[in-house]
């Protein structure tokens, strides 16, 4: 993909732009927001965020053209071949996938759209920076360059990018690091697993010392050790192995090495746990598919929800033209929540079928039913006829 970035910055490099000027640097943003090289590694993390990215990569895109008198999906073929396909290493899916992670790991995402010789947009390819600058023209067109982990710089400019962000509060470009947040969690967390491996570890070291009131030969001193220790330390199944009562004569004096191993207690950890959950709008409910119907909406509604709504924002403003948008194209990013709905739920939804609100396909898609003839035409109730042969002049 990198190769590929390179053929593409020959036709849409700066230097070789229609502007012919030279780039300023405005803004910085580097994507480099990690604890220990990369807080993807860290399991708490990664349970955060691979739910919500889930929840992401099944979003359905549409293509839509809303007009005076009726609304048209996919009313241009390419359009519905790039939202499936984006480029051929990925499909929509995992396009959606990796850019909800990086959006939750960076607070900034970008994918780059690459134009065909016509000017329209054919293949989306998800841009793998560790920085960015955003850089201003002579001419105000704003451009973004990008540093990959080879040392590799591309530069592209912002009308082709896709750029989805979260935190935006203090730079006009970038939404705002999340390391500053993270990096004392994180190190909260990495020093209670620390202690707790560590008091592991010191649990199997020396714990009694026998002290020789004279010399004794070093061969001699581990002898009177390993008997000390078959006698005395060892769990046997005999009762009469199993001694209650030591002896030791006087040339040895027994004592007891005492460490003060410090271990967290579960109420700290899970409190420490519990804010890392809350910063990326989580729970262990959602974390766990332990939720309820109520439960995932109450998610839907304040993470998945205005996610959806950026990605519609972006992608249209960014693959249509003013003109083209202005007659009437978007692209819409639907969410299947009835498929997180109860059964007595999906089965009350009969009504609406009854009523013409739902068709019937509609209704069997919430139970993964496959469609069946006729099952996109609304029924009627009572005669559960099709609406358009109704001839009785109801309404």
């Amino acid at each position: 993909m990198i190769n590929l970035f390179k053929n593409i910055k020959n036709k849409i490099s700066p230097k070789k732009s229609v502007y012919g000027v030279k780039l300023m640097q405005q803004n910085t943003y580097a994507n480099t927001f990690s604890y220990d090289g990369q807080i993807y590694r860290s399991d708490i993390v990664r349970a955060c965020i691979r739910p919500f990215a889930n929840a992401i990569s099944k979003l359905y895109a549409k293509h839509i053209r809303l007009s005076a008198n009726n609304i048209l999906v996919y009313p241009e073929p390419y359009i519905k071949a790039l939202l499936e396909q984006p480029n051929p290493y990925m499909h929509g899916q995992m396009l959606l996938y990796k850019l909800a992670i990086q959006t939750k790991l960076n607070s900034n995402a970008f994918a780059l759209i690459y134009r065909d010789e016509n000017g329209c947009p054919s293949q989306i390819y998800p841009i793998p920076a560790v920085a960015a600058d955003a850089r201003y023209d002579d001419y105000g067109y704003l451009w973004i360059e990008f540093l990959v982990k080879n040392g590799n710089k591309f530069t592209f400019p912002y009308r082709d990018l896709i750029h989805l962000r979260q935190d935006y509060n203090e730079n006009d470009i970038f939404g705002e690091s999340p390391s500053r947040t993270l990096v004392d969690l994180m190190d909260i967390v990495a020093t209670t697993d620390s202690g707790i491996k560590g008091a592991i570890i010191n649990g199997g070291t020396l714990r009694w010392l026998l002290k020789f009131n004279q010399v004794v030969k070093p061969e001699k001193l581990k002898e009177e050790a390993l008997r000390f220790m078959k006698n005395y330390l060892s769990i046997t199944d005999t009762a009469e192995d199993n001694n209650i009562v030591g002896a030791i004569d006087n040339r040895a004096v027994l004592e007891q090495l005492k460490t003060d191993d410090y271990v967290p207690n579960a109420t700290q950890m899970d409190k420490t746990i519990n804010r890392i959950y809350n910063f990326f709008g989580t729970n262990e409910k959602i974390i766990q598919a332990k939720y309820t119907e109520d439960e995932w909406n109450a998610y839907s509604k304040s993470e998945i929800e205005p996610f959806a709504l950026q990605l519609q924002n972006e992608f249209t403003s960014k693959l249509f033209t003013p003109r083209e948008r202005a007659c009437g194209n978007k692209i819409v990013f639907e969410e299947a929540s009835l498929q997180c709905a109860s059964i007595s739920t999906k089965l009350n939804l009969r009504e609406m079928v009854d009523r013409g609100a739902m068709t019937p396909n509609e209704w069997r898609a919430a139970f993964n039913l496959p469609p069946i003839d006729g099952g996109d035409k609304p029924l009627r109730r009572k005669d559960t006829g099709f609406a358009q042969e109704d001839s009785g002049g109801n309404n």
